[in-house]
């Protein structure tokens, strides 16, 4: 039981229960060094696995490891000493994410990059080690961590509300990056800090007591007194002085209990050296020698290592280790062999005050020699750890290329910031002194390299003009490079213009001759900013497949098989709108340099576009779902993200309603957590479609508000949230007149544009609308159906059923029935459009005299009856006109929201009351539901009668009221 930290545990053990409960949280034991958070997180770690939590613990180092996420390493590899493999196919796609840390948990595939996608992971893998018993996770000494690590901290904490996971971490007060994490999480309401607080007389007497094996009455009050006055209530100062005294005799005991004999002291860090000192002395010059080496290791070392420097042998070494583990100086560390550690921080930071400047050379430079020869290649954190040494010692070319390697290696592992700071680090270090000009030129390229990939633009942009000035004879390739390297870094950091600018200065630097391979890396970056600016001219689509195109001539794939495998992507998504063949060969060669070359997030693109040009091509959505699966296989969780997105869009088109929302719901939360921007406009736009397709013009509209806040306004999705929801909505809810303005908008924003989304009406759903109004133009829907995109599935439906009302309308009733059938057939996979085509055609056949209006209406009317009874009415009335019986159904009173049937509303009235939020007068809600003018004039006078409604506004109100997002329009 800990002494004076009976609150904090009772209220730690309320948060272990609620983490059982799936009600997860975040908290942090802050203090000062030596306050006890250690020991209060191992405490509360004892409580959970007394309970049957799984509880795990990791800790950042001061001079240990800069690699990324070293104590979530540490915490998860425990578990993979202690618990069984995951095995859950929800985890399987998070497993290559994972394998960063935990290498037996690792796949042949590319791991996925994103810091994101991994906190994701670890979030997922804690809650599934803590299905129906909850975990904790212990992140200690939260003040040394790397920032890879407080951002994956960061995210957990947002996240773990429905979780069964508790995080706790420890971190000093004071200056830290990871001191000021806590102080954010705790305003945001993320975080719980609890501060400890030095301990009272009382407590310290209690720790004493302990410590001495007595009862807190036998020690005496002047002992606990220089006891608390000297340690100032810290409790390790409070133990290591006790533990100091007993050893030289100062406190001893006296029949009449503990007592004190020797001199006070005054100065507490003086006294806590000192009494680090003396017991470390008592293991003799060899334990001495041996504990100050592990020092300049760090806080855990390995034994093999010390031993080297020192020269003991294995006995005497084990002795002596027993002793220091005895003197509470050493513990075993986390259970691994060869590994241990010093109790506590400031034991470790005693022994190196202790330690001259000279002897830390020397030690320093022996130490590092020593990791040399036992760890080939200095694997993991040896490489920071053996450049930290090389500087302390002096050498510091080899500490800066130690440094170069530990951020090459930071950047593969998908820790730019770390890469960063090391880098930083040793640019400091190194100063600008000219002897050192070439590897400091070594140092600034990793840099830029390093800054571009964490989307620091800015300051990619200083280290770029600072390699020019320390360079001004570079060559030209040199200099191509740096620019390249700085229009992709502005592509990653969503800044099209600026990486335009470097691209046009890339090129400015090439001499007009240059030839294709000269300029192949300019112009796959070239392609991709062409295709990401949003606002571009119409040929812009045309301009960004001419550059990949070029960039495949000049590129080498032997060579360079990434930038073959871009071009190649490029080229299937800028021609899909021409040439589906073309497309499917460059998603081909995209999926074949990808496999031959082990680029598996390439082979993905590949899989996804041919996946996506089937579906296009037929409506066929299986070999998209292929791609998805394949994607997660892999652990491409960014990737599938958005393969998931365009499952909901196929879903949407084939009426799978249910299923696109339930996709669309996952999705958004989960790109939410991930903050994947561009794949959560892409589906709120998709969840404005599915409203829209519902007959839900209140939802879609606000899908729509949503949308354009998250920057749809101006976005390559911005078509389709005109054609494929408003305009379809709009004529889903016979509102004629809105989808004709609608229409002429769409053909006049977007009629002349290439596009990268092809159903959004122009080559298909505008031209049956203007057959059926009599406006559009025979030759336009032939041109329309030429195109490659027209003969695309989705728009091929509709251009049939346009140019059956065209054979119609020019009296060729045989060709107009046979062009019928074969657009029936094309939307067989499309029930919706087909029901509300059928239902715009028969309107047109019914006039000009040929094909079967009354069973085309029938069974619209059947499709959309209790879903958008709107559209089922208006089918009823062309059906009654022509004298038709119309099918019975059940009164349709199931649809009506309890509160209007209990005042007696009627199914036709209740059609009336959704289309009142659109304020229209009683001529144009009889041209919407096609009966007389009267008889809505009788339908709103008993709706004003039942709703006891003064007046129509206020019936119109009282409908936007009642009937929300029900409201067609």
């Amino acid at each position: 039981m800990l002494i004076g930290r009976e609150s904090e545990l009772a209220g730690l053990a309320g948060f272990l229960s609620a983490a059982r409960a799936s009600s997860g949280a975040m908290v942090v034991l802050t203090g000062e060094p030596g306050i006890g958070k250690t020991s209060v997180a191992e405490a509360a770690a004892e409580q959970a696995r007394a309970a049957g939590m799984v509880a795990v613990r990791g800790r950042a180092s001061s001079t240990g490891p800069a690699i990324p996420f070293r104590p979530l390493a540490e915490a998860l590899l425990s578990l993979a000493r202690t618990e069984p493999s995951p095995d859950d196919e929800l985890l399987a796609p998070y497993l290559p994410a994972l394998g960063r840390l935990v290498p037996d948990w690792a796949r042949p595939e590319p791991r996925e990059t994103s810091l994101l996608v991994l906190a994701e992971a670890i979030l997922r893998l804690t809650s599934w080690f803590g299905r129906g018993r909850g975990c904790l996770l212990v992140v200690d000494d939260l003040h040394w961590a790397d920032r890879e690590t407080l951002t994956v901290l960061d995210y957990l904490a947002s996240n773990l509300r429905e979780q069964p996971v508790l995080v706790l971490a420890t971190v000093r007060v004071g200056t830290s990056a990871g001191a000021e994490l806590v102080k954010t999480l705790a305003q945001r309401g993320d975080a719980t800090p609890v501060e400890l607080d030095r301990l009272d007389r009382a407590g310290v007497t209690g720790l004493v007591a302990s410590i001495l094996g007595c009862p807190p009455d036998e020690v005496s009050a002047s002992a606990v007194e220089h006891l608390y006055s000297q340690s100032r209530g810290n409790p390790f100062a409070a133990a290591e002085l006790t533990r100091y005294a007993v050893s030289m005799k100062d406190l001893v005991r006296r029949p009449a209990g503990w007592q004190l004999v020797g001199g006070k002291r005054k100065r507490v860090p003086l006294s806590l050296v000192q009494a680090v000192e003396q017991r470390a002395l008592q293991l003799g010059p060899d334990g001495m020698r041996l504990l100050s080496v592990a020092a300049i290791v760090g806080r855990t070392f390995p034994l093999p290592v010390v031993q080297r420097c020192v020269g003991l042998d294995d006995r005497t070494l084990l002795a002596h280790v027993r002793a220091a583990v005895a003197e509470r100086l050493l513990t075993g560390g986390d259970g691994t062999p060869g590994w241990y550690s010093f109790e506590h921080p400031l034991t470790e930071e005693a022994l190196l005050s202790l330690t001259t400047a000279a002897d830390q050379v020397t030690l320093s430079g022996r130490v590092a020699q020593a990791i040399a020869e036992l760890y080939p290649g200095l694997p993991g954190s040896w490489c920071h750890l053996a450049a930290d040494l090389h500087r302390r010692g002096g050498d510091l070319p080899a500490a800066a290329r130690l440094y170069l390697e530990t951020a090459r290696r930071a950047l593969h592992a998908g820790g730019p910031a770390t890469a960063v700071a090391v880098l930083d680090n040793a640019l400091d270090m190194l100063s600008e002194e000219n002897r050192w000009h070439a590897l400091r030129g070594e140092l600034l390229e990793a840099l830029l390299t390093a800054l571009a990939e964490d989307g620091q633009f800015d300051r990619a942009a200083e280290v770029a003009a600072e390699l020019r000035l320390g360079n001004p004879l570079w060559d030209t390739e040199s200099q191509v490079r740096q620019q390249v390297r700085m229009a992709w870094a502005a592509q990653v950091a969503g800044r099209w213009e600026d990486g335009v600018r470097q691209v046009a200065a890339a090129r400015a630097l090439l001499p007009p001759e240059a030839s294709e391979a000269d300029t192949a890396v300019i112009d796959v970056v070239d392609a991709y900013l062409t295709s990401c600016r949003t606002g571009a001219d119409a040929d812009h689509v045309s301009r960004s497949e001419a550059l990949a195109r070029r960039a495949i001539r000049g590129a080498d794939p032997a060579g360079d098989p990434e930038t073959a495998c871009k071009a190649w992507y490029a080229i299937g998504f800028s021609t899909r709108g021409r040439s589906l063949a073309e497309s499917d060969e460059g998603y081909r060669r995209t999926l074949a340099l990808g496999t031959e070359h082990q680029l598996t997030t390439w082979r993905n693109h590949g899989l996804i576009g041919l996946g996506a040009n089937a579906w296009l091509a037929e409506g066929d959505a299986s070999a998209l779902e292929y791609a998805y699966r394949e994607t997660l296989r892999s652990g491409c969780i960014t990737l599938a993200s958005n393969v998931y997105a365009n499952l909901a869009y196929a879903a949407v088109l084939r009426a799978d309603y249910d299923q696109a929302e339930q996709i669309l719901t996952a999705s958004l939360a989960e790109c939410g957590r991930l903050r994947l921007h561009s794949v959560i406009r892409y589906a709120l736009m998709l969840r404005a479609v599915l409203a829209a397709h519902r007959g839900r013009c209140q939802e879609m509209r606000t899908a729509l508000r949503e949308f354009r806040a998250a920057g749809g306004e101006n976005s390559r999705e911005a078509p389709l949230t005109k054609g494929l929801a408003e305009l379809f909505c709009a004529l889903l809810t016979e509102d004629r007149e809105g989808a004709r303005t609608l229409s002429a908008e769409l053909m006049a924003e977007y009629g002349g544009l290439e596009a990268y989304f092809h159903f959004s009406g122009t080559f298909g759903l505008v031209h049956l609308l203007g057959a059926v109004d009599g406006t559009g133009d025979p030759a336009e829907v032939d041109q329309a159906a030429r195109a490659q995109v027209g003969r695309m599935r989705w728009n091929r439906q509709f251009l049939g059923f346009a140019r059956a009302v065209h054979h119609g309308r020019a009296g060729r009733p045989d060709a107009a029935e046979q062009e019928m059938d074969s657009a029936v057939a094309a939307s067989s996979v499309f029930p919706t459009a087909r029901h509300l085509a059928l239902r715009l055609v028969s309107e047109a056949a019914l006039a000009d005299s040929w094909g079967k209006p009354g069973q085309w209406l029938a069974d619209a009317e059947n499709h959309f009856h209790g879903s958008i009874d709107v559209l089922a009415g208006a089918c009823r009335s062309l059906l009654r006109r022509m004298g038709t019986p119309v099918r019975y159904h059940s009164s349709g009173t199931e649809r009506i929201p309890p509160k209007l049937r209990g005042i007696g509303v009627t199914r036709r009235e209740f059609e009336v009351l959704q289309l009142m939020p659109e304020r229209l007068g009683n001529r144009a809600l009889s041209q919407r539901m096609h009966i007389s003018v009267r008889t809505v004039e009788k339908h709103v006078a008993s709706l004003l009668a039942k709703t006891q409604a003064p007046d129509r506004t206020t019936l119109c109100e009282y409908a936007t009221a009642v009937l929300g997002d029900s409201a067609p329009g």
